[in-house]
């Protein structure tokens, strides 16, 4: 028994000292983010937005939608990028294989037909079956294609597109009309030195949202789709930022990103053997710019804003993280030559070993946590100090940045009208220790496991539509 307390006596220790020392690096990420904050919140931001669009220096941009069965929400998706402030776009929706209406609602809504049109193969992809195009919106298209998964549809998306720069977005998003112009400014303001940016995702879950506008945002009635309001706070306006500071962003959200289509197609593409696409374009890029010496920077704004339906039950979450959590494995293990070398700067020397040891591995620290503080109350084999410096430890590390990012969203961008739904987020923040974390942790261990499995796939979230006010 000796021998075992003194193990678990060591165990408490070592979860405890990382535990603090991941907590100091999301403080030191939070800082980084307030000055940015800050700086946000005194801006007009419809200003230089006005002047661009009476400005001749735009670049017209393609938005590509990856859709595969999303019949309850690619024509609400569509129908707000027909609405977006930007002077020339045009949309592809790219029909995966989709086993549902996805084509036929498009078809219907947009009175499409089948066109024939000069395809570039920048990349292979799966079989492409038919183009449409819209008699009503003529830069509406809709391709048609054998099914390969989220990254081949986009491959297949930049085949079919042409213009200079893309837009990716989830076929069950929605963008606010101002989104893609702010997002392209860092991109038209850089001469080109900015060479991809991400925007920052929302939860439409609840929210009142017709002829595809958010009319008003409301918190949804599922404790799950709150607390990922809560950890898309967290992880937009601190983690992100924080990063994109340091030129070491290694995630553009698949729900929306804008990339400059020649470094793209000069990266290869979207790589279609890993469930995690986006994030692997990025760190890809990333080294292509390293190996290169350029100094173009990806980057993260935080204001731009795409609405999105979060998965509401427990085991669509379950899937949809176990599915991330592969993904980021599978990114860090491809990319593992870039860890700790000195020739990718930051994102060598502190982004790869950050999503590491915080992204992918805290998850099975924060395991043996649990394990520990249950032994150690059942069996009183750690000292009860220790045990109880161990749970504070973890409701802090839990909950603290949570609430905080909560404060800070809402000091920043008042997205929600009423005082009680902020009121109700701080709450549910700080509940996350004792039931949401544990169950991601249990997510994200059971995705380090589905790495060592194999396979991949887009896995499957129960839709509700969000263009639904019922959800």
């Amino acid at each position: 028994m000796d021998i075992l307390s003194m193990l678990m006596t060591i165990a408490a220790v070592a979860i405890i000292v990382y535990m603090l020392a991941v907590g100091g690096v999301y403080l030191i990420l939070f800082f980084l983010a307030v000055p940015r904050v800050f700086r946000e919140r005194k801006l007009d931001r419809n200003e230089p937005i006005e002047d661009m669009l009476e400005s001749s220096d735009t670049y017209p941009v393609s938005v590509l939608v990856p859709a595969y069965n999303e019949e309850l929400g690619v024509v609400s998706t569509v129908r707000s990028l027909l609405s977006l402030e930007y002077p020339e776009f045009e949309v592809i929706v790219i029909n995966d294989g989709s086993k549902d209406a996805t084509s036929e609602k498009m078809i219907d809504a947009f009175q499409m037909k089948q066109v024939s049109m000069a395809v570039r193969q920048h990349f292979e992809t799966a079989e492409m079956q038919a183009v449409y195009r819209s008699n009503v919106f003529p830069h509406v298209v809709l391709v048609e294609k054998a099914n390969g998964g989220k990254a081949d549809a986009l491959n297949a998306g930049i085949n079919v597109s042409r213009y200079p720069y893309f837009a990716a977005i989830d076929g069950d998003s929605i963008l606010e009309r101002d989104a893609l112009m702010k997002t392209m400014k860092p991109i038209i303001d850089s001469n080109g030195l900015v060479t991809c940016t991400g925007g920052t995702v929302r939860i439409a879950n609840g929210s009142t949202i017709r002829d595809s506008v958010v009319e008003q945002i409301r918190l949804p009635k599922q404790a799950p789709a709150i607390m990922q309001i809560i950890e898309y706070f967290r992880a937009f306006l601190i983690g992100r930022l924080g990063l994109s500071r340091l030129n070491v962003l290694l995630i553009i959200s698949g729900a929306f990103g804008v990339f400059e289509k020649e470094r793209v197609v000069r990266a290869g593409g979207y790589e279609t053997k890993t469930v995690g696409e986006d994030m692997e374009l990025i760190v890809r890029l990333h080294a292509m710019l390293k190996e290169e010496k350029s100094k173009q920077r990806i980057e993260y704004i935080q204001d731009p804003v795409c609405w999105t339906e979060a998965p509401s039950d427990m085991r669509s979450l379950k899937s949809q993280r176990i599915r991330w959590q592969k993904g980021l494995f599978q990114t860090l293990w491809r990319h593992k030559y870039m860890m700790l070398n000195p020739k990718y700067k930051g994102v060598g020397l502190f982004s790869m070993p950050y999503f590491l040891l915080v992204e992918l591995l805290s998850s099975v620290f924060e395991l043996i946590g649990y394990a520990v503080i249950i032994l150690a109350l059942l069996f009183g084999l750690v000292d009860p100090t220790i045990t109880m410096t161990m749970i504070i430890v973890t409701i802090l590390y839990g909950s603290l940045l949570s609430s905080l990012a909560v404060l800070l969203e809402e000091w920043t961008y008042h997205k929600y009208p009423d005082t009680l739904s902020v009121l109700k987020l701080y709450l549910w923040s700080l509940t996350e220790t004792f039931w949401y974390r544990p169950f991601m942790v249990w997510c994200r261990v059971m995705g380090i496991i589905a790495f060592f499995k194999g396979g991949h796939s887009w896995g499957h979230m129960q839709r509700r539509g969000i263009s639904s006010p019922e959800q």
